[in-house]
């Protein structure tokens, strides 16, 4: 063995990788991005959970955009008002107060209340069903299939299957809008937290059919709307909805609801 090769060869290596390093260096000076201080100020404020609820590329693309004025500085639906307030300082501008807002199901359709036409066995998953006859094994095909996507979708454990269908707990959701997009039957949606009265059904088929499908389905009799006092309450497409901004409480809906899906 040649000493000397060895330590030649060693010197060259360590001289290039010296050379290397310098010129990375230089490079890294000539060429870094000068990130804000407010960027860097608002993503210790932000939660980090990068669930991408706010629309934007994670936690980090959300505080460029709020820097950029391109987002408000209350976008984190993780964080809400307590979150925007202390972005709202490092902005130097007023947090708007927003209402708090959760993911709701519309859909009542439990093992024992929605019909089935067969015995489906496979593959356990929402958007697979849309390659199984009639859509999957519910007779009512604006139900809640059951089988969990808005379940894995969720980073917050805020939602699990009961008794066939997904349920949302409140406390837990943050309004991230994860399940939203996942559910292929477009039976979630967002709604304020503290809204009195919710249509928990979705579908549009006509009252006969409804009840041959489901026991308690929405069968848009307008009970709700000839009752409603304060005109928060229309029948559109055989099924109910509330307008929230309308809807005082009363409770008379859900009382005339013969089906009582009201909640």
């Amino acid at each position: 063995m040649n000493i000397t090769a060895i330590l030649v060869a060693a010197a060259v290596v360590g001289g290039v990788g010296i050379i290397i390093g310098f010129f990375l260096g230089i490079s890294g000076e000539k060429f870094k991005v000068e990130v804000d201080e407010r960027e860097e100020a608002i993503m210790g404020v932000l939660p980090g959970n990068n669930c991408g609820g706010c629309g934007y590329a994670g936690c980090s693309g959300l505080a460029a955009a709020i820097v950029k004025g391109e987002a408000p500085v209350g976008q984190c639906p993780v964080g809400g008002a307590p979150v925007a307030a202390q972005i709202g300082e490092i902005m130097g501008v007023a947090a708007e107060e927003g209402a708090r807002k959760v993911a709701f199901v519309k859909c009542a359709g439990t093992c024992e209340k929605a019909g089935r036409d067969y015995d489906y066995t496979g593959n356990e998953d929402c958007a697979s069903m849309a390659f199984v006859p009639n859509g999957g094994p519910k007779s009512c095909n604006y139900g809640c299939l059951g089988y969990g996507s808005c379940v894995k979708a969720c980073p917050f454990d805020a939602i699990h299957i009961v008794d066939g269908i997904a349920l949302v707990d409140k406390e837990a959701c943050k309004a991230c809008g994860k399940c939203v997009a996942a559910c292929p039957k477009n039976l979630i949606e967002l709604v304020p937290y503290d809204a009195k009265h919710l249509v928990q059904c979705s579908s549009k088929d006509k009252g006969k059919d409804v009840m041959k499908a489901c026991s308690v389905g929405c069968i848009g009799c307008q009970l709700c709307v000839k009752n409603c006092p304060s005109d928060a309450v229309h029948v559109a497409d055989n099924i109910a909805y509330i307008d929230q901004t309308k809807c005082t409480g009363c409770g008379i809906c859900a009382q005339k609801c013969p089906k009582k899906i009201i909640l």
